[in-house]
C-alpha cells in the first residue's frame, strides 16, 4: 500500500477550495432566514408589509403565531409554506 504525502501547499489549496464552497453556500442563503422563530419586525421586513397587514394576516388566521410575554413569534417554516401555497405559476 503506497503512502501519499500531503504538503502544506496541498493543505493551503484545500483551505481555499473549502472557503470558496462556504462563500457559495452563504450567498445562496442570502435573504433567507435561518432562525426558527421570527419576531413581528423581522417578518414585516422579510415580507415587505406594514404592521397593519401583518395584524390582518394574524386576525384572519392566515399566519399562525405564538405569543409569549407580549411578544409575537412566527415560525419561519410556516411563513415559507404559506408563500409556497400561494405561489402563482
Amino acid at each position: 500500500m503506497a503512502a501519499e504525502v500531503i504538503t502544506t501547499d496541498d493543505l493551503h489549496e484545500f483551505k481555499l477550495e473549502l472557503m470558496d464552497e462556504f462563500r457559495k453556500l452563504l450567498s445562496e442563503q442570502k435573504g433567507v432566514s435561518t432562525k426558527k422563530w421570527l419576531k413581528s419586525d423581522e417578518v414585516r421586513k422579510l415580507l415587505g408589509i406594514s404592521p397593519g397587514t401583518l395584524q390582518n394576516l394574524r386576525v384572519n388566521g392566515t399566519l399562525p403565531f405564538t405569543k409569549m410575554g407580549g411578544v409575537l413569534y412566527y415560525d419561519s417554516q410556516d411563513i415559507h409554506s404559506i408563500l409556497e401555497q400561494n405561489k402563482i405559476s
